[in-house]
């Protein structure tokens, strides 16, 4: 992404605050808190980001519960999701 970031962009780190490299599951948690909070910070439901990216709602809870093991090309899905949101709030 270019210009604006969005906070998923911010707040997923690889490592710890100590350096120590993150867990799958650790990296999976905080991955679901990310998506959860640009969700929230987009003023979008779980139903509407589901429409948006064509990602189920189901999938998207477990994600946002560090429970599904997203791939890519889903993660890209539901950041184009959130960036239509942007764009059209600009």
């Amino acid at each position: 992404m270019t210009g604006n970031h969005s906070s998923i962009d911010r707040s997923v780190r690889t490592s710890a605050p100590d350096g120590a490299p993150f867990s799958e599951s650790d990296f999976l948690l905080q991955l679901g808190a990310a998506v959860r909070g640009a969700r929230a910070n987009a003023g979008m439901t779980r139903r509407e980001l589901a429409r948006r990216s064509g990602v189920s709602q189901r999938y998207i809870a477990l994600i946002e519960a560090g429970k599904g093991n997203v791939s890519i090309v889903l993660l890209l899905r539901i950041l184009n999701a959130f960036r239509y949101v942007v764009t059209k709030a600009a």
